[in-house]
This record gives structure tokens, sequence and C-alpha cells, in this order.
């Protein structure tokens, strides 16, 4: 179960995007709880129940859906030209990833301005309100990949593919845990902030916290996984690294 587990928490991962951009409304705190109610009925309609069909049409043991199970869903209904089909999906689902990624890779570099954590170049934006040069970054770094999928594919580029398979759950897990600790700190001092409460709350966040933690510590152990874990766990001691580093010499400049 655990080696099913550590492949499909990476196509979970972006869900915080949809925060992100409610964030940016007229009404930010209404959106926000709007939109979290939105992605996980999304997430039990795209994910949970088309995995449902595609096991109640083709056996889940067959060797066509190891391949592609949607393709061999198709197939079985003899939809014409099902592999075409399912490679136009496939590139609309990369480019609507690749649109969100930069969305949101602008948007974050524009915020840890606000606290010095990056040049505070990057927080100029356009007369429409759009962080251009951000923008420009994050496009930059998705060039960099491409020439880096083609230049080292067996070394650059595939560091940069398994490190991001735990880097997400490091992530999560720090955002658990920081809900947890402010969550009590604003019980105590400012009880009227708490507009969006956490459902089940503590004990829903320490078993998301839990079921994390071990999710992370089955890909230490798991062989399919361990690379990925080790890779993704040096890729946090660097960006901690860093972290102390600007923290100890101040904020960065202008």
């Amino acid at each position: 179960m655990l080696a099913g587990v550590v492949p499909c928490v990476g196509f979970f991962t972006g869900a915080e995007i949809v925060t992100i951009a409610a964030a940016e409304s007229a009404e930010p705190e209404r959106a926000v709880a709007e939109a979290i109610r939105s992605i996980v009925l999304r997430v039990v309609a795209f994910y949970v129940l088309s995995v449902f069909l595609v096991v109640a049409v083709v056996p889940w043991t067959s060797k066509a859906v190891e391949v592609s199970p949607y393709a061999a869903v198709l197939d079985r209904l003899a939809v014409p030209a099902a592999g075409t089909v399912m490679n136009a999906l496939v590139l609309i689902a990369v480019l609507s990833c690749l649109n969100s990624a930069l969305y949101t890779s602008s948007r974050m570099l524009f915020a840890l301005t606000r606290n010095g954590d990056a040049p505070r170049g990057f927080a100029k934006v356009s007369r429409s309100g759009v962080p251009r040069r951000a923008l420009l970054v994050g496009t930059s770094a998705g060039y960099l990949s491409v020439i880096a999928a083609w230049i080292s594919p067996d070394v650059v580029f595939s560091f940069l593919i398994n490190s991001y398979g735990a880097v997400a759950l490091f992530v999560y897990l720090a955002i658990a845990v920081a809900q947890v600790r402010m969550r009590r700190k604003l019980e105590r001092t400012e009880p009227d902030r708490l507009t969006l409460r956490m459902w089940l709350f503590p004990w829903l966040s320490r078993l998301t916290i839990a079921l994390m933690a071990v999710v992370i510590g089955a890909m230490a152990f798991l062989p399919d996984s361990r690379a990925q874990f080790w890779l993704s766990l040096l890729t946090v001691a660097v960006v901690l690294a860093g972290y102390e580093l600007r923290r100890r010499k101040g904020p960065a400049a202008g």
C-alpha cells in the first residue's frame, strides 16, 4: 500500500494554488474557504472517481493499465484514435500545469520580497498589477529545465525530477505544523482573527502530520523511492542552509 501511496502523493500536490489565487480576490477569506471546499470535491471527482471507473472497466491486473490506464479504458470502449485523444489530453494538462506553476512561482517570489527574503526588484509590478520580473524568473527556470533535459538528461534533469519527490511532502509537513502552532497562538492572543477554522482541529491536523511523516519515512526504505527521498532531503538541506545564511546576514538588498 505504501509503495502505491508514495507516487500517488505527487499527483495531489499543487492544490494550494487555489488559495494563492483566491487571496488576490476582493473578498479573500470567503474566496479561500470556497476554493478549499471546491478543491476537495474536484479531487474526489477527477482522481478518486476516475480511478474507480478505470478499475471498473479494465481489470487492475491488466498489462494495458500499467502502460496507460485511461487509454486502456478508451480502447475497451472502442473509442477511435484512443492514443491520440490521450496524447492531446496530456498535452493540455501539462500546459495547464505549466501555466499554474508560472503563476504560483511569480506570486511566491513577489511575496518573499516583503520580508527581505528576495531582492526588492522583484516587487515591482506592471500597470495591470502583474509582477513581470518575478514571472520572467520563473519562465527562465522552465527554459533552463528544458535545456538540462536536452544536455544532461541522466544527471542534471534526473536530479531535478527525483529531488521533487519528497520536497512537496516536506513543504506540506511544514505547513501543517505551522498551522497547529499558529492556531494555538491565535486562540490565546487574537481569537477574532480565526475566521477560517480547520475541520476537527487539532486531531485531523495531527493525523495529517502523522500520515505525511509515515509516507516520508516509507520513501527512505522503499527501493523505488529511496533515491527521491535522499535527493529531496539534500534539496531541503540546501534551502535551510540558504535561509540560515540569509538570516545571519540580514534581509536581502533591493
